[in-house]
């Protein structure tokens, strides 16, 4: 059987330990040899910053995303739907049951409209 020994920590800390040790392991000495392995493995100190966490990366995802979207509708109501009254305008042009229009080419048999 080991040996156990004390540490000596603040009161609200070994609070805090105690509550953590309760959440993820079955014992005190699990919690903290799984610390000690986690920073030695990832080879990481605990004194550094990683940077933006995963909420502010979401956050700065969401807000480009829906600058994207703004994009895409003025995109939709300045560029395509002028185009796509253009491209109608024309398909009317062209349709040979417009009886309005007047078409260039001779209706006879040889035409693929002729039929229509």
């Amino acid at each position: 059987m080991e040996k156990f020994t004390n540490i000596t920590i603040k009161k609200n800390i070994a609070q805090r330990f105690i509550k953590f040790s309760r959440r993820h392991y079955k014992t005190h000495t699990e919690t903290l040899a799984g610390m000690l392995d986690f920073f030695y493995y990832n080879e990481i100190s605990p004194k550094e910053k990683f940077g933006p966490t995963g909420r502010r990366i979401e956050n700065t995802l969401k807000k480009r995303i829906n600058a994207v979207i703004a994009i895409m509708k003025d995109v939709e109501k300045n560029k395509a739907n002028p185009t796509l009254a253009i491209l109608e305008s024309l398909m009317e042009a062209a349709d040979p049951k417009n009886k309005n229009q007047i078409r260039d080419y001779e209706e006879d048999d040889t035409h693929p409209d002729f039929y229509k």
